[in-house]
């Protein structure tokens, strides 16, 4: 059953809603106890005082002055209260990979009246609608039509599917932030707004760039989150003199070579995000080469740079791949290189599957200290029928594995599973916990 988009708004304020009525709820009941438990007592000793069941001792002379000159009794041992020890809190922050603009991703939503993408995302709903925070990058524009490949721009319906799935944050920063302009820019910041969803790394304007300092922070359950965004360019296009300024860039030379590394420009970001004492910082970068699984020695820069400066984690986009993680339980640190196409054609080697990941984010309970303590990835398929008259839809390679499996109605075929096999198994040799 395909939810309509107005099915999962509500779902999805009914979550949240929910949550904070059983958090009130909870307080109350516990202030009403104790009320009540003390209320008993005073009105029990009450009424056996007044029938005389109870008599209260009376200090006479020798009690007044054993009571003032002799010290307290140390015969026995008074058993020591210790409160209990407070309970973590645990967060979930669930990030994926490219959400590319082409004509076969804008064809995957058309529908006799228009637009509508809500079954492309509709197999993770329930992995973003239950995280706490939700970021995946929009390698594209919103600036109307013609729509597909040529202007690398989207209806605004697909925007509205991310957010009724459950997307919180758009990486704006990245190789299509200008493809259509400073007003191509300036559109799609709106329409990502319109929807609900907060753009990362990219502003309409300086004033904007200014009051924002280039990053976002959200506290959720008391835990507060940086999140800041950067690309290393936007396919060799120099950002136009109305918005110099207005996107977060990696590189000096970010139109020609990208070898200089912009060592003050991230500094400086990234030091007012320390300014404001984040629990976790995460960093959504734009980086590496195409289709070339190869780290630059320059990202290794920026990773050194990044972690120098209280990044917690790195989360990367751009070469279309499935790359290394590298999580260091100890420091509470990661790094994932690129987490591949979460939506694209998926039409060249290993460009048809990605990754969602979810960190874990714990406050200790004990110490207050709050750090990344674990990972979890949820492998995804970009399962594409276009040549055969359907669409593409986004599937959960274990469950939709698992389906198959059990000849569930509806499985997909026996290619898919086979593709799907060979897709979990590369993703799995990446996925080491180990640092």
């Amino acid at each position: 059953m395909a939810y309509e988009d107005e099915e999962l708004n509500k779902r999805r304020s009914q979550r949240a809603e929910e949550k904070k009525r059983l958090q009130v709820q909870l307080s109350l009941l516990k202030i009403g106890a104790i009320v009540t438990a003390v209320t008993l007592v005073l009105c029990a000793t009450a009424l056996l005082i007044t029938y005389g069941l109870v008599n209260l001792p009376q200090p006479g002379p020798d009690d007044l002055e054993s009571s003032t000159l002799q010290p307290p009794s140390t015969t026995e041992s008074q058993p020591v209260q210790t409160l209990p020890p407070e309970p973590d809190t645990v967060i979930h922050f669930v990030a994926g990979g490219d959400v590319n603009v082409s004509g076969q991703t804008v064809g995957a939503g058309t529908t006799a009246s228009g637009y509508d993408y809500t079954n492309v995302f509709l197999d993770l709903v329930p992995v973003l609608g239950s995280a706490d925070l939700t970021a995946v990058n929009f390698e594209g524009s919103l600036f109307g039509a013609p729509y597909g490949q040529k202007n690398k721009s989207a209806p605004q319906q697909m925007m509205q599917a991310l957010a009724n799935a459950g997307v919180d944050f758009i990486q704006a920063a990245n190789s299509q932030s200008i493809i259509n302009g400073p007003a191509g820019l300036i559109k799609t910041l709106q329409g990502i707004r319109a929807a609900g969803l907060e753009p990362l790394g990219a502003y309409m304007n300086a004033e904007e760039y200014r009051q924002a300092g280039g990053y976002t922070i959200r506290e959720v359950k008391g835990i507060k989150i940086a999140i800041v965004a950067f690309t290393k360019g936007m396919n060799g296009s120099g950002v136009p003199p109305v918005i110099d300024g207005c996107i977060n860039l990696l590189y000096e030379d970010y139109d020609t070579t990208y070898k200089t590394v912009d060592t003050d420009g991230i500094t400086r970001v990234l030091r007012a995000v320390q300014n404001q004492k984040p629990d976790v910082t995460i960093a959504m970068l734009h980086w590496g080469s195409e289709y070339n699984n190869q780290i630059k020695s320059t990202q290794e820069k920026i990773r050194d740079l990044m972690l120098r400066e209280g990044v917690d984690a790195i989360l990367g986009t751009h070469s279309h791949y499935v790359q290394t993680v590298e999580f260091d339980q100890q420091k509470g640190t990661m790094v994932a290189y690129s987490m591949g196409d979460l939506l694209g054609d998926g039409d060249k080697p290993d460009t048809d599957y990605s990754v969602l990941l979810d960190l874990q984010i714990t406050r200790d309970g004990d110490t207050g200290k709050c750090s990344i303590t674990g990972f979890d990835y949820i492998p995804v398929y970009i399962h594409n029928e276009t040549e055969t008259g359907g669409g593409i839809r986004l599937l959960r390679i274990r469950e939709a594995m698992a389906a198959y499996e059990q000849n569930y109605i509806g499985k997909v075929s026996d290619e898919v599973y086979g593709a799907m096999k060979e897709a979990l198994a590369k993703i799995e040799a990446r996925m080491s916990p180990e640092a």
